[in-house]
């Protein structure tokens, strides 16, 4: 077989075997293959998501990623310092960003959410530590399933982690969207047990 054969024979193999809900978008496969699960220790990167997780509420992913470029413009290149600092006047010019959801809540909410971000930074060190606190032995999930039916849309862990943030004043973080945000930053790894993306030690 010729090597275009074998590259050919190899990408429809990765995409055979790729976690089911990636679909053929290809923002979609690049998000999968090198974001997804993969996990996360810089604290802006997390604030990122975390922003961008309070948005998807009621939305599909797909939705948000689209808009991430529009996210990441409109909230001071995902500065949670500068995203706190944010007025009235800077929600009432969102509200006009077609680069983004035009939700009020969700704009104010992104603001206060960088507030209590910064608190619970000084609290625990880091926006990390802080969720490490809630991991067995301060280490991210590897988990085994075998199946997308398997994948749980949320834990008693993301119950947990959604109450504690909610205590200290975040809001569009409920228990469904904070498991996607573990997903997403790696804290819990759902990639199926054949996807070649699966990370792990």
């Amino acid at each position: 077989m010729s090597e275009n054969g074998d590259e050919n024979s190899n990408k429809e193999l990765i995409d055979n075997k790729r976690c089911g809900w990636v679909g053929l978008d290809p923002l979609y496969i690049k998000y999968h293959d090198e974001e997804w699960g993969k996990e996360v220790t810089d604290d802006h990167k997390i604030f990122e998501f975390v922003v961008l997780e309070s948005a998807q509420a009621g939305l599909s992913w797909i939705t948000i990623l689209k808009r991430r470029e529009g996210y990441k413009n409109a909230f001071k290149g995902f500065n949670p310092e500068k995203v706190a600092k944010m007025t009235e006047k800077d929600v009432e010019c969102l509200l006009q960003d077609s680069g983004i959801i035009r939700h009020r809540g969700k704009i104010e909410a992104t603001i206060t959410n960088a507030q209590h971000f910064l608190e619970i930074q000084k609290e625990f060190g880091s926006f990390s530590n802080y969720l490490r606190t809630f991991l067995p032995e301060g280490k991210p999930i590897n988990n085994h399933w075998k199946t997308l039916s398997e994948v749980p849309s949320s834990t008693p862990l993301s119950e947990t982690i959604a109450k504690d943030m909610k205590k200290h004043g975040f809001k569009f973080f409920g228990p469904v969207i904070c498991y996607a945000f573990l997903q997403a930053i790696g804290y819990v790894n759902d990639h199926l047990e054949e996807c070649p993306f699966k990370y792990t030690d």
